[in-house]
Order: C-alpha cells, then structure tokens, then sequence
C-alpha cells in the first residue's frame, strides 16, 4: 500500500484497527510513535546494487488505555512528515513487537489495515544458478485443458 492510498483509507474510517495476519487486532490502544523515511542502499548475492525506499509506521503498545489514535489525527502526523521528510508517494511498512520487531507490508479491506507478511528473497537468481521453480503438472489435468480425449485418436 503505498502513502496516498493509506491517507484515502483513513478518510472514510471513524476507528484505525491493523490486523496482524493471524487475524488478531493489534490492541486498541497502540500509538505510531514513528512515521519515517527508509532507504536501503544494498548489493545482492549477483553483484547488482540496488536502492530500496519506503516509509515505515512504527507501532507501539503502551500502558495508555485512555488515548485513541483517530485518523484525522494520523492523517495530520503523515502530512507533518510529508513535509519534514519530504515523503513521496512510497509503499508503506508497519513495524510491529511481536517476539522481536517484526516488519509487514501493508494492505486494507475496507475496515481494517491489514499487516502482511513479508519474505525473503534472492534478488539475483539468474546470477546465483538458482533454477526457476517449474509448475507440477497432473497429467490429468493436462488431458482436461487440452481438449484431448483418450478415445479421441489424438494422443
């Protein structure tokens, strides 16, 4: 989910809810102590140097129960980074305390934001000698979406 597309979200929400890809709600009152500007500047396993940018929320879960994060509220906090930071349009990640501080793409459903998994990756796979992993085929399948019939004299 990119910046522009989370500030439209929050604009038809009454509430904020992230919900963590077990389906829990992150607790209610958590707060984005952080809205900031991430550039990665790496080579991978191929030699390539590459530049990744995002922007990362940061939230938090305190002891402060009486305090809501509303979305105008949060809409005000991105447009102050906008600014200060000088954010583009980036794909948002949201970091989260899990076991340790675990990172997540972002999506919505229309109610919630959704937290998503992320997964690593080889960048460089042509490189590396890393085979491209083949479809499994049924053959079965194969006879079904190919028209051939085994009594039609074709095969």
């Amino acid at each position: 989910m990119t910046l522009k597309e989370v500030k439209t979200a929050l604009q038809g929400l009454e509430t904020i809810a992230f919900e963590l890809p077990n389906g829990n709600l992150v607790p209610r009152h958590f707060h984005v102590t952080e809205v900031g500007k991430v550039n990665k500047h790496f080579i991978d396993c191929g030699g390539t140097v590459r530049m990744e940018e995002k922007v990362n929320f940061q939230l938090w879960n305190a002891d402060d129960y009486d305090h809501r994060l509303h979305p105008e509220k949060l809409v005000h906090i991105i447009e102050l980074s906008e600014k200060t930071l000088d954010l583009t349009n980036l794909e948002v990640e949201v970091e989260f305390q899990g076991a340790t501080i675990e990172r997540y793409s972002l999506d919505f459903n229309g109610k919630h934001f959704l937290l998503t998994s992320k997964f690593t990756d080889c960048l460089a796979k042509d490189n590396c000698g890393i085979p491209e992993s083949k479809p499994r085929i049924k053959l079965s399948e194969l006879q079904a979406t190919s028209g051939c019939n085994p009594n039609s004299g074709c095969c």
